[in-house]
């Protein structure tokens, strides 16, 4: 692979879905006229509202979700992460699979990801997730997608940052450029986003991608923004900031090497 710019877009979803999609054009539209290769959409992109009208609407959001991401893969010629949308769960009714989908410029679908891990934690600023009670949890890691453009890609989705071991396999089986897509709160952002993206990125020497909601979407619900592209050696390549827009940054094949040449850790695992 040849180096490439990925953009890491940053949203402020609501629960409406036709102005969540018109925003998410206008940021690719955006990313692909500076170069972007690669453009990854944050999670809840297309709605981010009370879970019961987001399970209420699943199908629809769902069905007008998945031909936009198709359509604007092909229109701005671009390969396009879906980071997080509700995708009805055939086998449990009034719940939906948080899903991540990876789509070429054809409009193909490459990869696609059911989030595993649920954020069920009451936040000590008084609010309270209860993630499973809408979403059904995937039941398989995340698939590992081989691009001889881009290197070899680990999909994710939000809390899934917290659970080392997932990151872990994802490495295992060859993953280079890791992508977070999320929509982490603004309480405990503030402490614990850039840290842990940083040491998901050092402990695999991987790139990490990671789009982002930011501020007030509905009611009580803020979101702490700074999408981020991180290096294999932790360090900060782009940040979004607090507003809407993008993180935008190469992806350098020899730069992967180079550090994982200093850093030879992925070759001394015991375990």
């Amino acid at each position: 692979m040849k180096p490439y710019l990925v953009a890491a877009l940053q949203m402020t979803s609501q629960p409406d879905l036709e102005r969540n999609l018109l925003q998410a054009e206008e940021l690719i539209e955006l990313a692909a006229r500076r170069g972007a290769d690669l453009v990854g959409l944050p999670e809840n992109f297309a709605f981010l509202g009370p879970e019961a009208d987001k399970v209420a609407q699943a199908e629809a959001i769902a069905a007008q979700t998945e031909k936009f991401i198709q359509t604007m893969a092909r229109r701005y010629q671009v390969s396009l992460l879906a980071g997080g949308f509700p995708v009805p769960a055939p086998e449990e009714a009034g719940k939906a699979y948080n899903t991540a989908v990876l789509v070429a410029p054809t409009g193909e679908e490459l990869s696609r990801y059911y989030k595993v891990h649920l954020f069920d934690v009451n936040v000590p600023d008084g609010n309270t997730y209860c993630e499973s009670n809408t979403v059904k949890s995937g039941a398989a890691y995340p698939p590992v997608y081989r691009s001889e453009e881009f290197g070899n890609l680990g999909l994710s989705i939000c809390y899934d940052v917290r659970f080392p071991e997932l990151y872990r396999h994802l490495s295992a089986q060859g993953a280079e450029v890791l992508f977070i897509p999320a929509a982490f709160t603004a309480f405990t952002g503030k402490d614990h986003w850039q840290v842990l993206l940083q040491a998901r990125a050092i402990e695999n020497t991987c790139y990490v991608v990671a789009p982002a909601q930011t501020g007030r979407h509905y009611q009580r619900r803020y979101t702490h923004g700074h999408a981020l592209i991180i290096d294999p050696w932790g360090m900060i390549l782009a940040d979004a900031g607090e507003e809407p827009g993008m993180a935008l940054a190469e992806i350098n094949p020899g730069r992967l090497k180079q550090v994982r040449q200093q850093m030879p850790s992925l070759n001394h695992r015991v375990f």
